[in-house]
């Protein structure tokens, strides 16, 4: 969903058009991308999934068939009474009227899927991370967002690297803007969370070692990865894990892959990896 900035009262505006643009509504429409989304998501049909942001209920109807229990969340008041009358002949649907982002995550295993407005997404992500009982989150966000988060380019985040261990993060194709109501400025892209049925580094305190490196890798410090590690990380040592995992000396942080992150890691820090 595009964010568009609030515009001030106009009496010809009404309460509704003032929630979509507060909200940054913008509704999957197009068929063809709503299945793509669930084939993407790949419900369980044991299972308990999430929906962030039902709207008017296109994703919730292709979702419900696939999966035990739905819980659609819906933070505008506007649209949550239709979403219960369209719904109400549906048991495994539950209507939430809600902000998910104030929600308490499941104590079960449970799955989120969602058109996600673009604003919101860093924070629906961090709240999917958290979340100790997520097995995935299939998200339709911007698209740059889910190029970001997945190497394109070539390039990685520091959220993906530190969290790479846990969770597979994957790129699942692009909708183009003119698969929502209202046309929103850019085009979106399906957005893939997978936690590791087992953690690619084993051990809570390892894993913390882990993340304290790679924070310490981005954070600046001298213009290159290597110079940023050196603080921390005797040369000898250091030389040999860039040697390792094939990267040289004067690399950007932002080029080293979730795997050299890896090779890297349990080069200097054998004891941890």
């Amino acid at each position: 969903m595009a964010r568009h900035r609030p515009f001030p009262h106009d009496p010809r505006h009404t309460d509704r058009d003032l929630a979509r643009r507060t909200l940054s509504q913008n509704f999957l429409a197009d068929p063809a991308a709503v299945a793509r989304l669930v084939r993407a998501a790949r419900p369980r049909p044991d299972g308990l999934l999430i929906e962030v942001g039902a709207g008017q209920g296109a994703l919730t109807e292709a979702l419900a068939p696939h999966c035990r229990e739905l819980l659609a969340y819906e933070i505008d008041r506007h649209l949550v009474p239709g979403l219960r009358a369209r719904f109400a002949d549906r048991p495994q649907v539950r209507v939430v009227h809600q902000d998910f982002l104030a929600a308490r995550p499941p104590r079960v295993p449970f799955a989120v899927a969602a058109n996600v407005p673009y604003g919101r997404t860093a924070d629906i992500v961090a709240w999917c991370l958290r979340a100790p009982r997520l097995t995935s989150a299939t998200l339709l966000t911007q698209l740059e967002y889910a190029r970001k988060r997945t190497g394109g380019y070539g390039r990685w985040s520091l959220l993906t690297v530190r969290s790479w261990p846990e969770f597979e993060w994957r790129m699942c194709g692009r909708v183009g803007r003119q698969a929502f109501r209202p046309v929103p400025r850019v085009d979106s892209g399906i957005l893939r969370l997978e936690r590791r049925a087992r953690p690619l580094i084993e051990g809570a305190p390892a894993r913390a070692a882990y993340r304290d490196l790679v924070e310490l890798g981005f954070s600046g410090t001298g213009g290159t990865l290597f110079a940023s590690l050196r603080r921390a990380v005797p040369a000898r040592r250091l030389t040999e894990g860039f040697r390792r995992a094939g990267l040289a000396q004067d690399t950007v942080v932002a080029f080293a892959s979730p795997a050299q992150w890896l090779t890297l890691f349990r080069t200097v820090r054998p004891d941890a990896g």
